[in-house]
């Protein structure tokens, strides 16, 4: 598979290296800043990023750049039909004007806050215990996060994708709170927090507190590259899914359409 990199960046670097290792050929690199990438853009020159992957003869797209582009990206890049990852956070807002774009120009988008194959089965894990404990409302619930001093959003797109999963599964959590607390939370509150420090390529814990005890479930990632392999594995699927006809063109994906979390 021909893949082009949209984003080249460290996460950029690492996908490349994992492709590589999978037997793809990375044809085409494309930033707004790194000195090694094939193309410099301007950043949310959309036009200039289709207009490179147009002359690359590209099986499928990987976008990783930053959530200030990502919109411009995703608008200059899904009408051009050609299978695309997405991989930048900050757009959950856009996601139903992204479904109908892709409905519109019969492209074909995959998105996830998190590639990693064990946070998306963290996911599960999650929803599972949100299910069986929402019943005792001696047990409150909170969820947080910590990564690396270089990340964009706050709080992250896993946090996010955690934070809703509860809350699907327990319907007394019916407010999400990101900001800090100035006065006594209420029952229906659930609290999402965030440290950004250091190195950290991630870490999320969701707290089941009680009177009597306390359940912790926790997803620390030790490096990016269980993200890019996640990434790299989602383009092979997007595409052969696409080509095959199991996955229809003009919609949008996720983690579970083409795993089964």
């Amino acid at each position: 598979m021909r893949i082009a990199l949209v984003g080249y960046g460290k996460m950029g670097h690492i996908i490349r290296s994992v492709a590589e290792k999978a037997g793809h050929t990375v044809a085409l690199t494309v930033d707004v800043a790194a000195s090694d990438a094939d193309v410099l853009v301007a950043n949310g020159d959309g036009a200039a990023v289709s207009s490179a992957i147009a002359s690359s003869g590209v099986d499928g797209i990987i976008e990783f750049s930053h959530p200030s582009a990502v919109m411009t990206n995703i608008e200059a890049l899904l009408p051009m039909g050609i299978p695309l990852v997405v991989g930048t956070t900050g757009w959950a807002d856009k996601a139903e004007y992204v479904k109908d774009l892709a409905a519109r120009c019969d492209g074909v988008i995959m998105h996830s806050a998190n590639f990693s194959i064990g946070v998306n089965v963290f996911y599960r894990i999650v929803s599972e215990a949100a299910a069986l404990i929402k019943d005792f409302d001696e047990y409150d619930t909170a969820v947080w996060e910590m990564h690396h001093n270089q990340k964009a959003d706050s709080p992250s797109g896993t946090a996010l994708e955690i934070a809703a999963r509860i809350m699907k599964a327990n319907p007394k959590k019916t407010a999400l709170v990101t900001d800090a607390f100035h006065e006594k939370p209420q029952p229906n509150e659930l609290h999402v927090s965030s440290t950004r420090a250091g190195s950290v390529p991630g870490t999320h814990t969701v707290f089941f507190d009680s009177a009597a005890d306390t359940i912790e479930l926790t997803h620390r990632a030790r490096s990016r590259e269980g993200f890019a392999s996640g990434a790299v594995r989602a383009l092979e699927r997007l595409v052969s899914g696409v080509n095959s006809g199991t996955l229809k063109k003009g919609a949008l994906y996720g983690m579970s359409d083409l795993f089964d979390f």
